[in-house]
């Protein structure tokens, strides 16, 4: 039984502070807002049934894009290069190979592969990929027009929805932690160098779903949390 609950179970260290209920609430609305507005323009341009299915992918780049804005995978490059470079393998593999059982996971599995030597790695891109092969007829006369739209258009709305969310209603708390970094003047026994950090994510060999800018912000805030008495001095 043990067992069983742990499989079904995130581990944590500790008891992680969670985003407050303004945050859950503000991650919620910017998803109505950017998938209102990815339907509303698809129907437009596709008409209502392909407009359903080739939104599908882009309920999970609102996940990112407003749930955890800070993820590595939610940058503006991950969200466009990571769709597009899917969108364009997808199509490739469609007209390429015949049958849906092969190119279907190699449209995923090259997506996946590209997206890593671009530095782009976007989750729902395997799905935009996915979709290109196996959205049927309709999606196949689009060509590599669908990596246009609806894909590109679509993941420049949602992105463009985010960036307005988080330059307004979350500009306070970006403020708040720039002010915080400002006062930081600490002696270098306290301090990670750039170059270790570099170092220590390189071995690791795997991608880290956080980025570099924002792993020195968590670390430079843990720091001067740690250390007060030291900034009073400076």
């Amino acid at each position: 039984m043990e067992l069983l609950l742990k499989m079904f179970t995130t581990p944590t260290v500790g008891h992680l502070p969670v985003p407050g209920h303004r945050e859950k609430w503000l991650s919620g609305l910017g998803a109505v807002v950017g998938i209102a507005l990815t339907v509303l323009v698809s129907r437009l341009v596709l008409g209502d049934h392909i407009a359903v299915l080739v939104v599908a992918s882009m309920g999970a780049s609102a996940v990112l894009l407003y749930a955890v804005p800070h993820s590595a995978f939610s940058s503006p490059w991950a969200v466009l290069g990571g769709n597009g470079v899917s969108a364009l393998i997808g199509v490739a593999c469609a007209l390429l190979i015949p049958s849906p059982v092969v190119a279907a996971p190699l449209a995923v599995g090259l997506a996946i592969t590209a997206m890593y030597y671009l530095d782009c790695i976007h989750p729902p891109g395997g799905a935009t990929a996915f979709f290109a092969v196996m959205g049927g007829p309709a999606v196949h006369a689009l060509g590599f027009g669908y990596v246009l739209f609806p894909v590109l258009v679509n993941a420049a709305i949602l992105l463009a929805v985010a960036v307005l969310f988080n330059k307004t209603l979350r500009a306070e708390q970006e403020a708040h932690v720039a002010e915080i970094e400002s006062h930081l003047h600490l002696p270098e026994k306290y301090l990670i160098r750039h170059s270790d950090l570099v170092y220590a994510l390189s071995e690791i060999q795997s991608y880290i779903d956080v980025s570099e800018e924002d792993l020195m912000h968590i670390y430079n805030l843990a720091v001067q949390h740690a250390h007060p008495g030291e900034i009073a001095k400076a």
